[in-house]
């Protein structure tokens, strides 16, 4: 993979030269200069990333339609083909399409053998079919079977065509792992949202109930608007929507959740917001914020007699958007954060969030946390108002 990405760096350095001669004025004159090879790379290269969206979402027939004219155009052969791992046609673009059929127990032999096979077909009955040759290179991405490319040519098979042959199926096998790569990454990240969900609190439920049932005889109308925050917070918290939703319905939750403690607290627990109306469509990971809101009141001030004051805050900082949750409470020591580490009832969620804003954003985003014993502490998330790839409900 490593070697791909350099490829393609290289690869787009040449085309950002090319481009560079295109506006410098000369472009008649550099033209005429620039080598072929080069001119035949930058087109090659343009051919290939034309193909490499459809097949990074598996070979189906929709995506193999959409990829192999991509790929006929990289060969310059008659046809082109790919099955899948039991030996069957998926789509073919150019001419010689029925012979696929013919060459079916072919490209199955290919592929138990994991070998490339090159076959003969027999004489073809349609005037005018050029071809009469197939070479078969069977498709392997991350250690099993795919299914094979099938180049459909004439008589002549030199070393430049396997080699040609070769080197797309190397391609499409990237593509495939890298598909199966974004496929791991999202269960994995539906997988940490249910880690988070269950960490949700089992005290916080059974206070919320305890307080709305305490409400009951005393103030039956408080009682039901409690009652609904809390069944409006589950319902978000338990939803199936996606693993991304926007900082305006994150800090929708939020205050309901805060709603909820401070029918517990009461004047216990103070709250003040800060958000720029800017940022509230803000794409952020699902459950993102709110475990931050949770530490802040469970670990900073639940333990303090007079309570004390959490701070939500949500800025626009040019291309980022910075949100912080800040309290005055007991503060922690420094060295026992440990937002990489895994999650203990202490620290409910922080790495957990941390690694999810890495894994959607990069290693330039994530958590960073300034706390210190009996100095409060504060959160800080920075993230990205647009990522390519990143919408709300995904």
């Amino acid at each position: 993979m490593t070697t791909t990405i350099t490829v393609l760096a290289v690869a787009a350095l040449l085309v950002g030269l090319i481009a560079a001669a295109l506006l410098g004025g000369r472009w008649v004159r550099r033209r005429m200069l620039d080598p072929p090879g080069v001119r035949a790379a930058a087109q090659a290269l343009r051919t290939a990333g034309l193909a490499a969206p459809p097949l990074r979402h598996g070979l189906t027939a929709e995506s193999v339609a959409q990829a192999l004219p991509y790929l006929l155009a990289l060969l310059e052969t008659p046809g082109v083909a790919l099955c899948d791992p039991q030996g069957r046609s998926l789509g073919v673009q150019g001419r010689g399409g029925h012979h696929l059929a013919e060459l079916a127990p072919t490209v199955r032999a290919a592929l138990q053998a994991d070998r490339r096979q090159l076959a003969t077909l027999a004489p073809c009955a349609r005037p005018g079919c050029p071809v009469t040759r197939a070479v078969l290179v069977p498709l392997v991405a991350s250690g099993e079977p795919a299914g094979a490319l099938v180049v459909l040519t004439g008589s002549a098979v030199g070393p430049y065509l396997i080699r040609a042959a070769d080197e797309t199926s190397r391609f499409i096998t990237t593509q495939l792992e890298l598909s199966d790569l974004d496929s791991s990454r999202a269960d994995l990240a539906r997988a940490e949202v249910r880690a988070l969900r269950a960490q949700i609190s089992p005290h916080f439920i059974y206070n919320a109930l305890t307080t709305i049932a305490a409400f009951v005889r005393s103030d039956p109308d408080r009682a039901r608007e409690l009652l609904l925050e809390f069944a409006d917070f589950t319902r978000y918290s338990f939803r199936q929507a996606g693993e991304f939703t926007t900082l305006a319905d994150e800090l929708g939750n939020i205050e309901k959740y805060l709603i909820l403690e401070r029918a517990r607290f009461g004047d216990r627990l103070r709250i003040r917001w800060t958000i720029a109306p800017e940022v509230l469509g803000v794409v952020v990971p699902f459950l993102s914020i709110q475990p931050l809101v949770e530490n802040a009141v469970r670990h900073g001030l639940a333990g303090r007699p007079g309570g004390g004051t959490v701070v939500v805050t949500a800025s626009d900082n040019g291309p980022d958007c910075v949100i912080s949750v800040e309290d005055d409470g007991v503060g922690m020591d420094p060295d026992s954060v440990g937002v990489h580490a895994h999650d203990d009832a202490d620290h409910v969620g922080l790495g957990n969030v941390d690694d999810r804003l890495r894994a959607a954003f990069g290693e330039d985003y994530g958590l960073v946390v300034e706390t210190a014993p009996d100095a409060g502490t504060k959160v800080i998330v920075r993230l990205p108002k647009f990522a390519p790839g990143v919408t709300a409900g995904r």
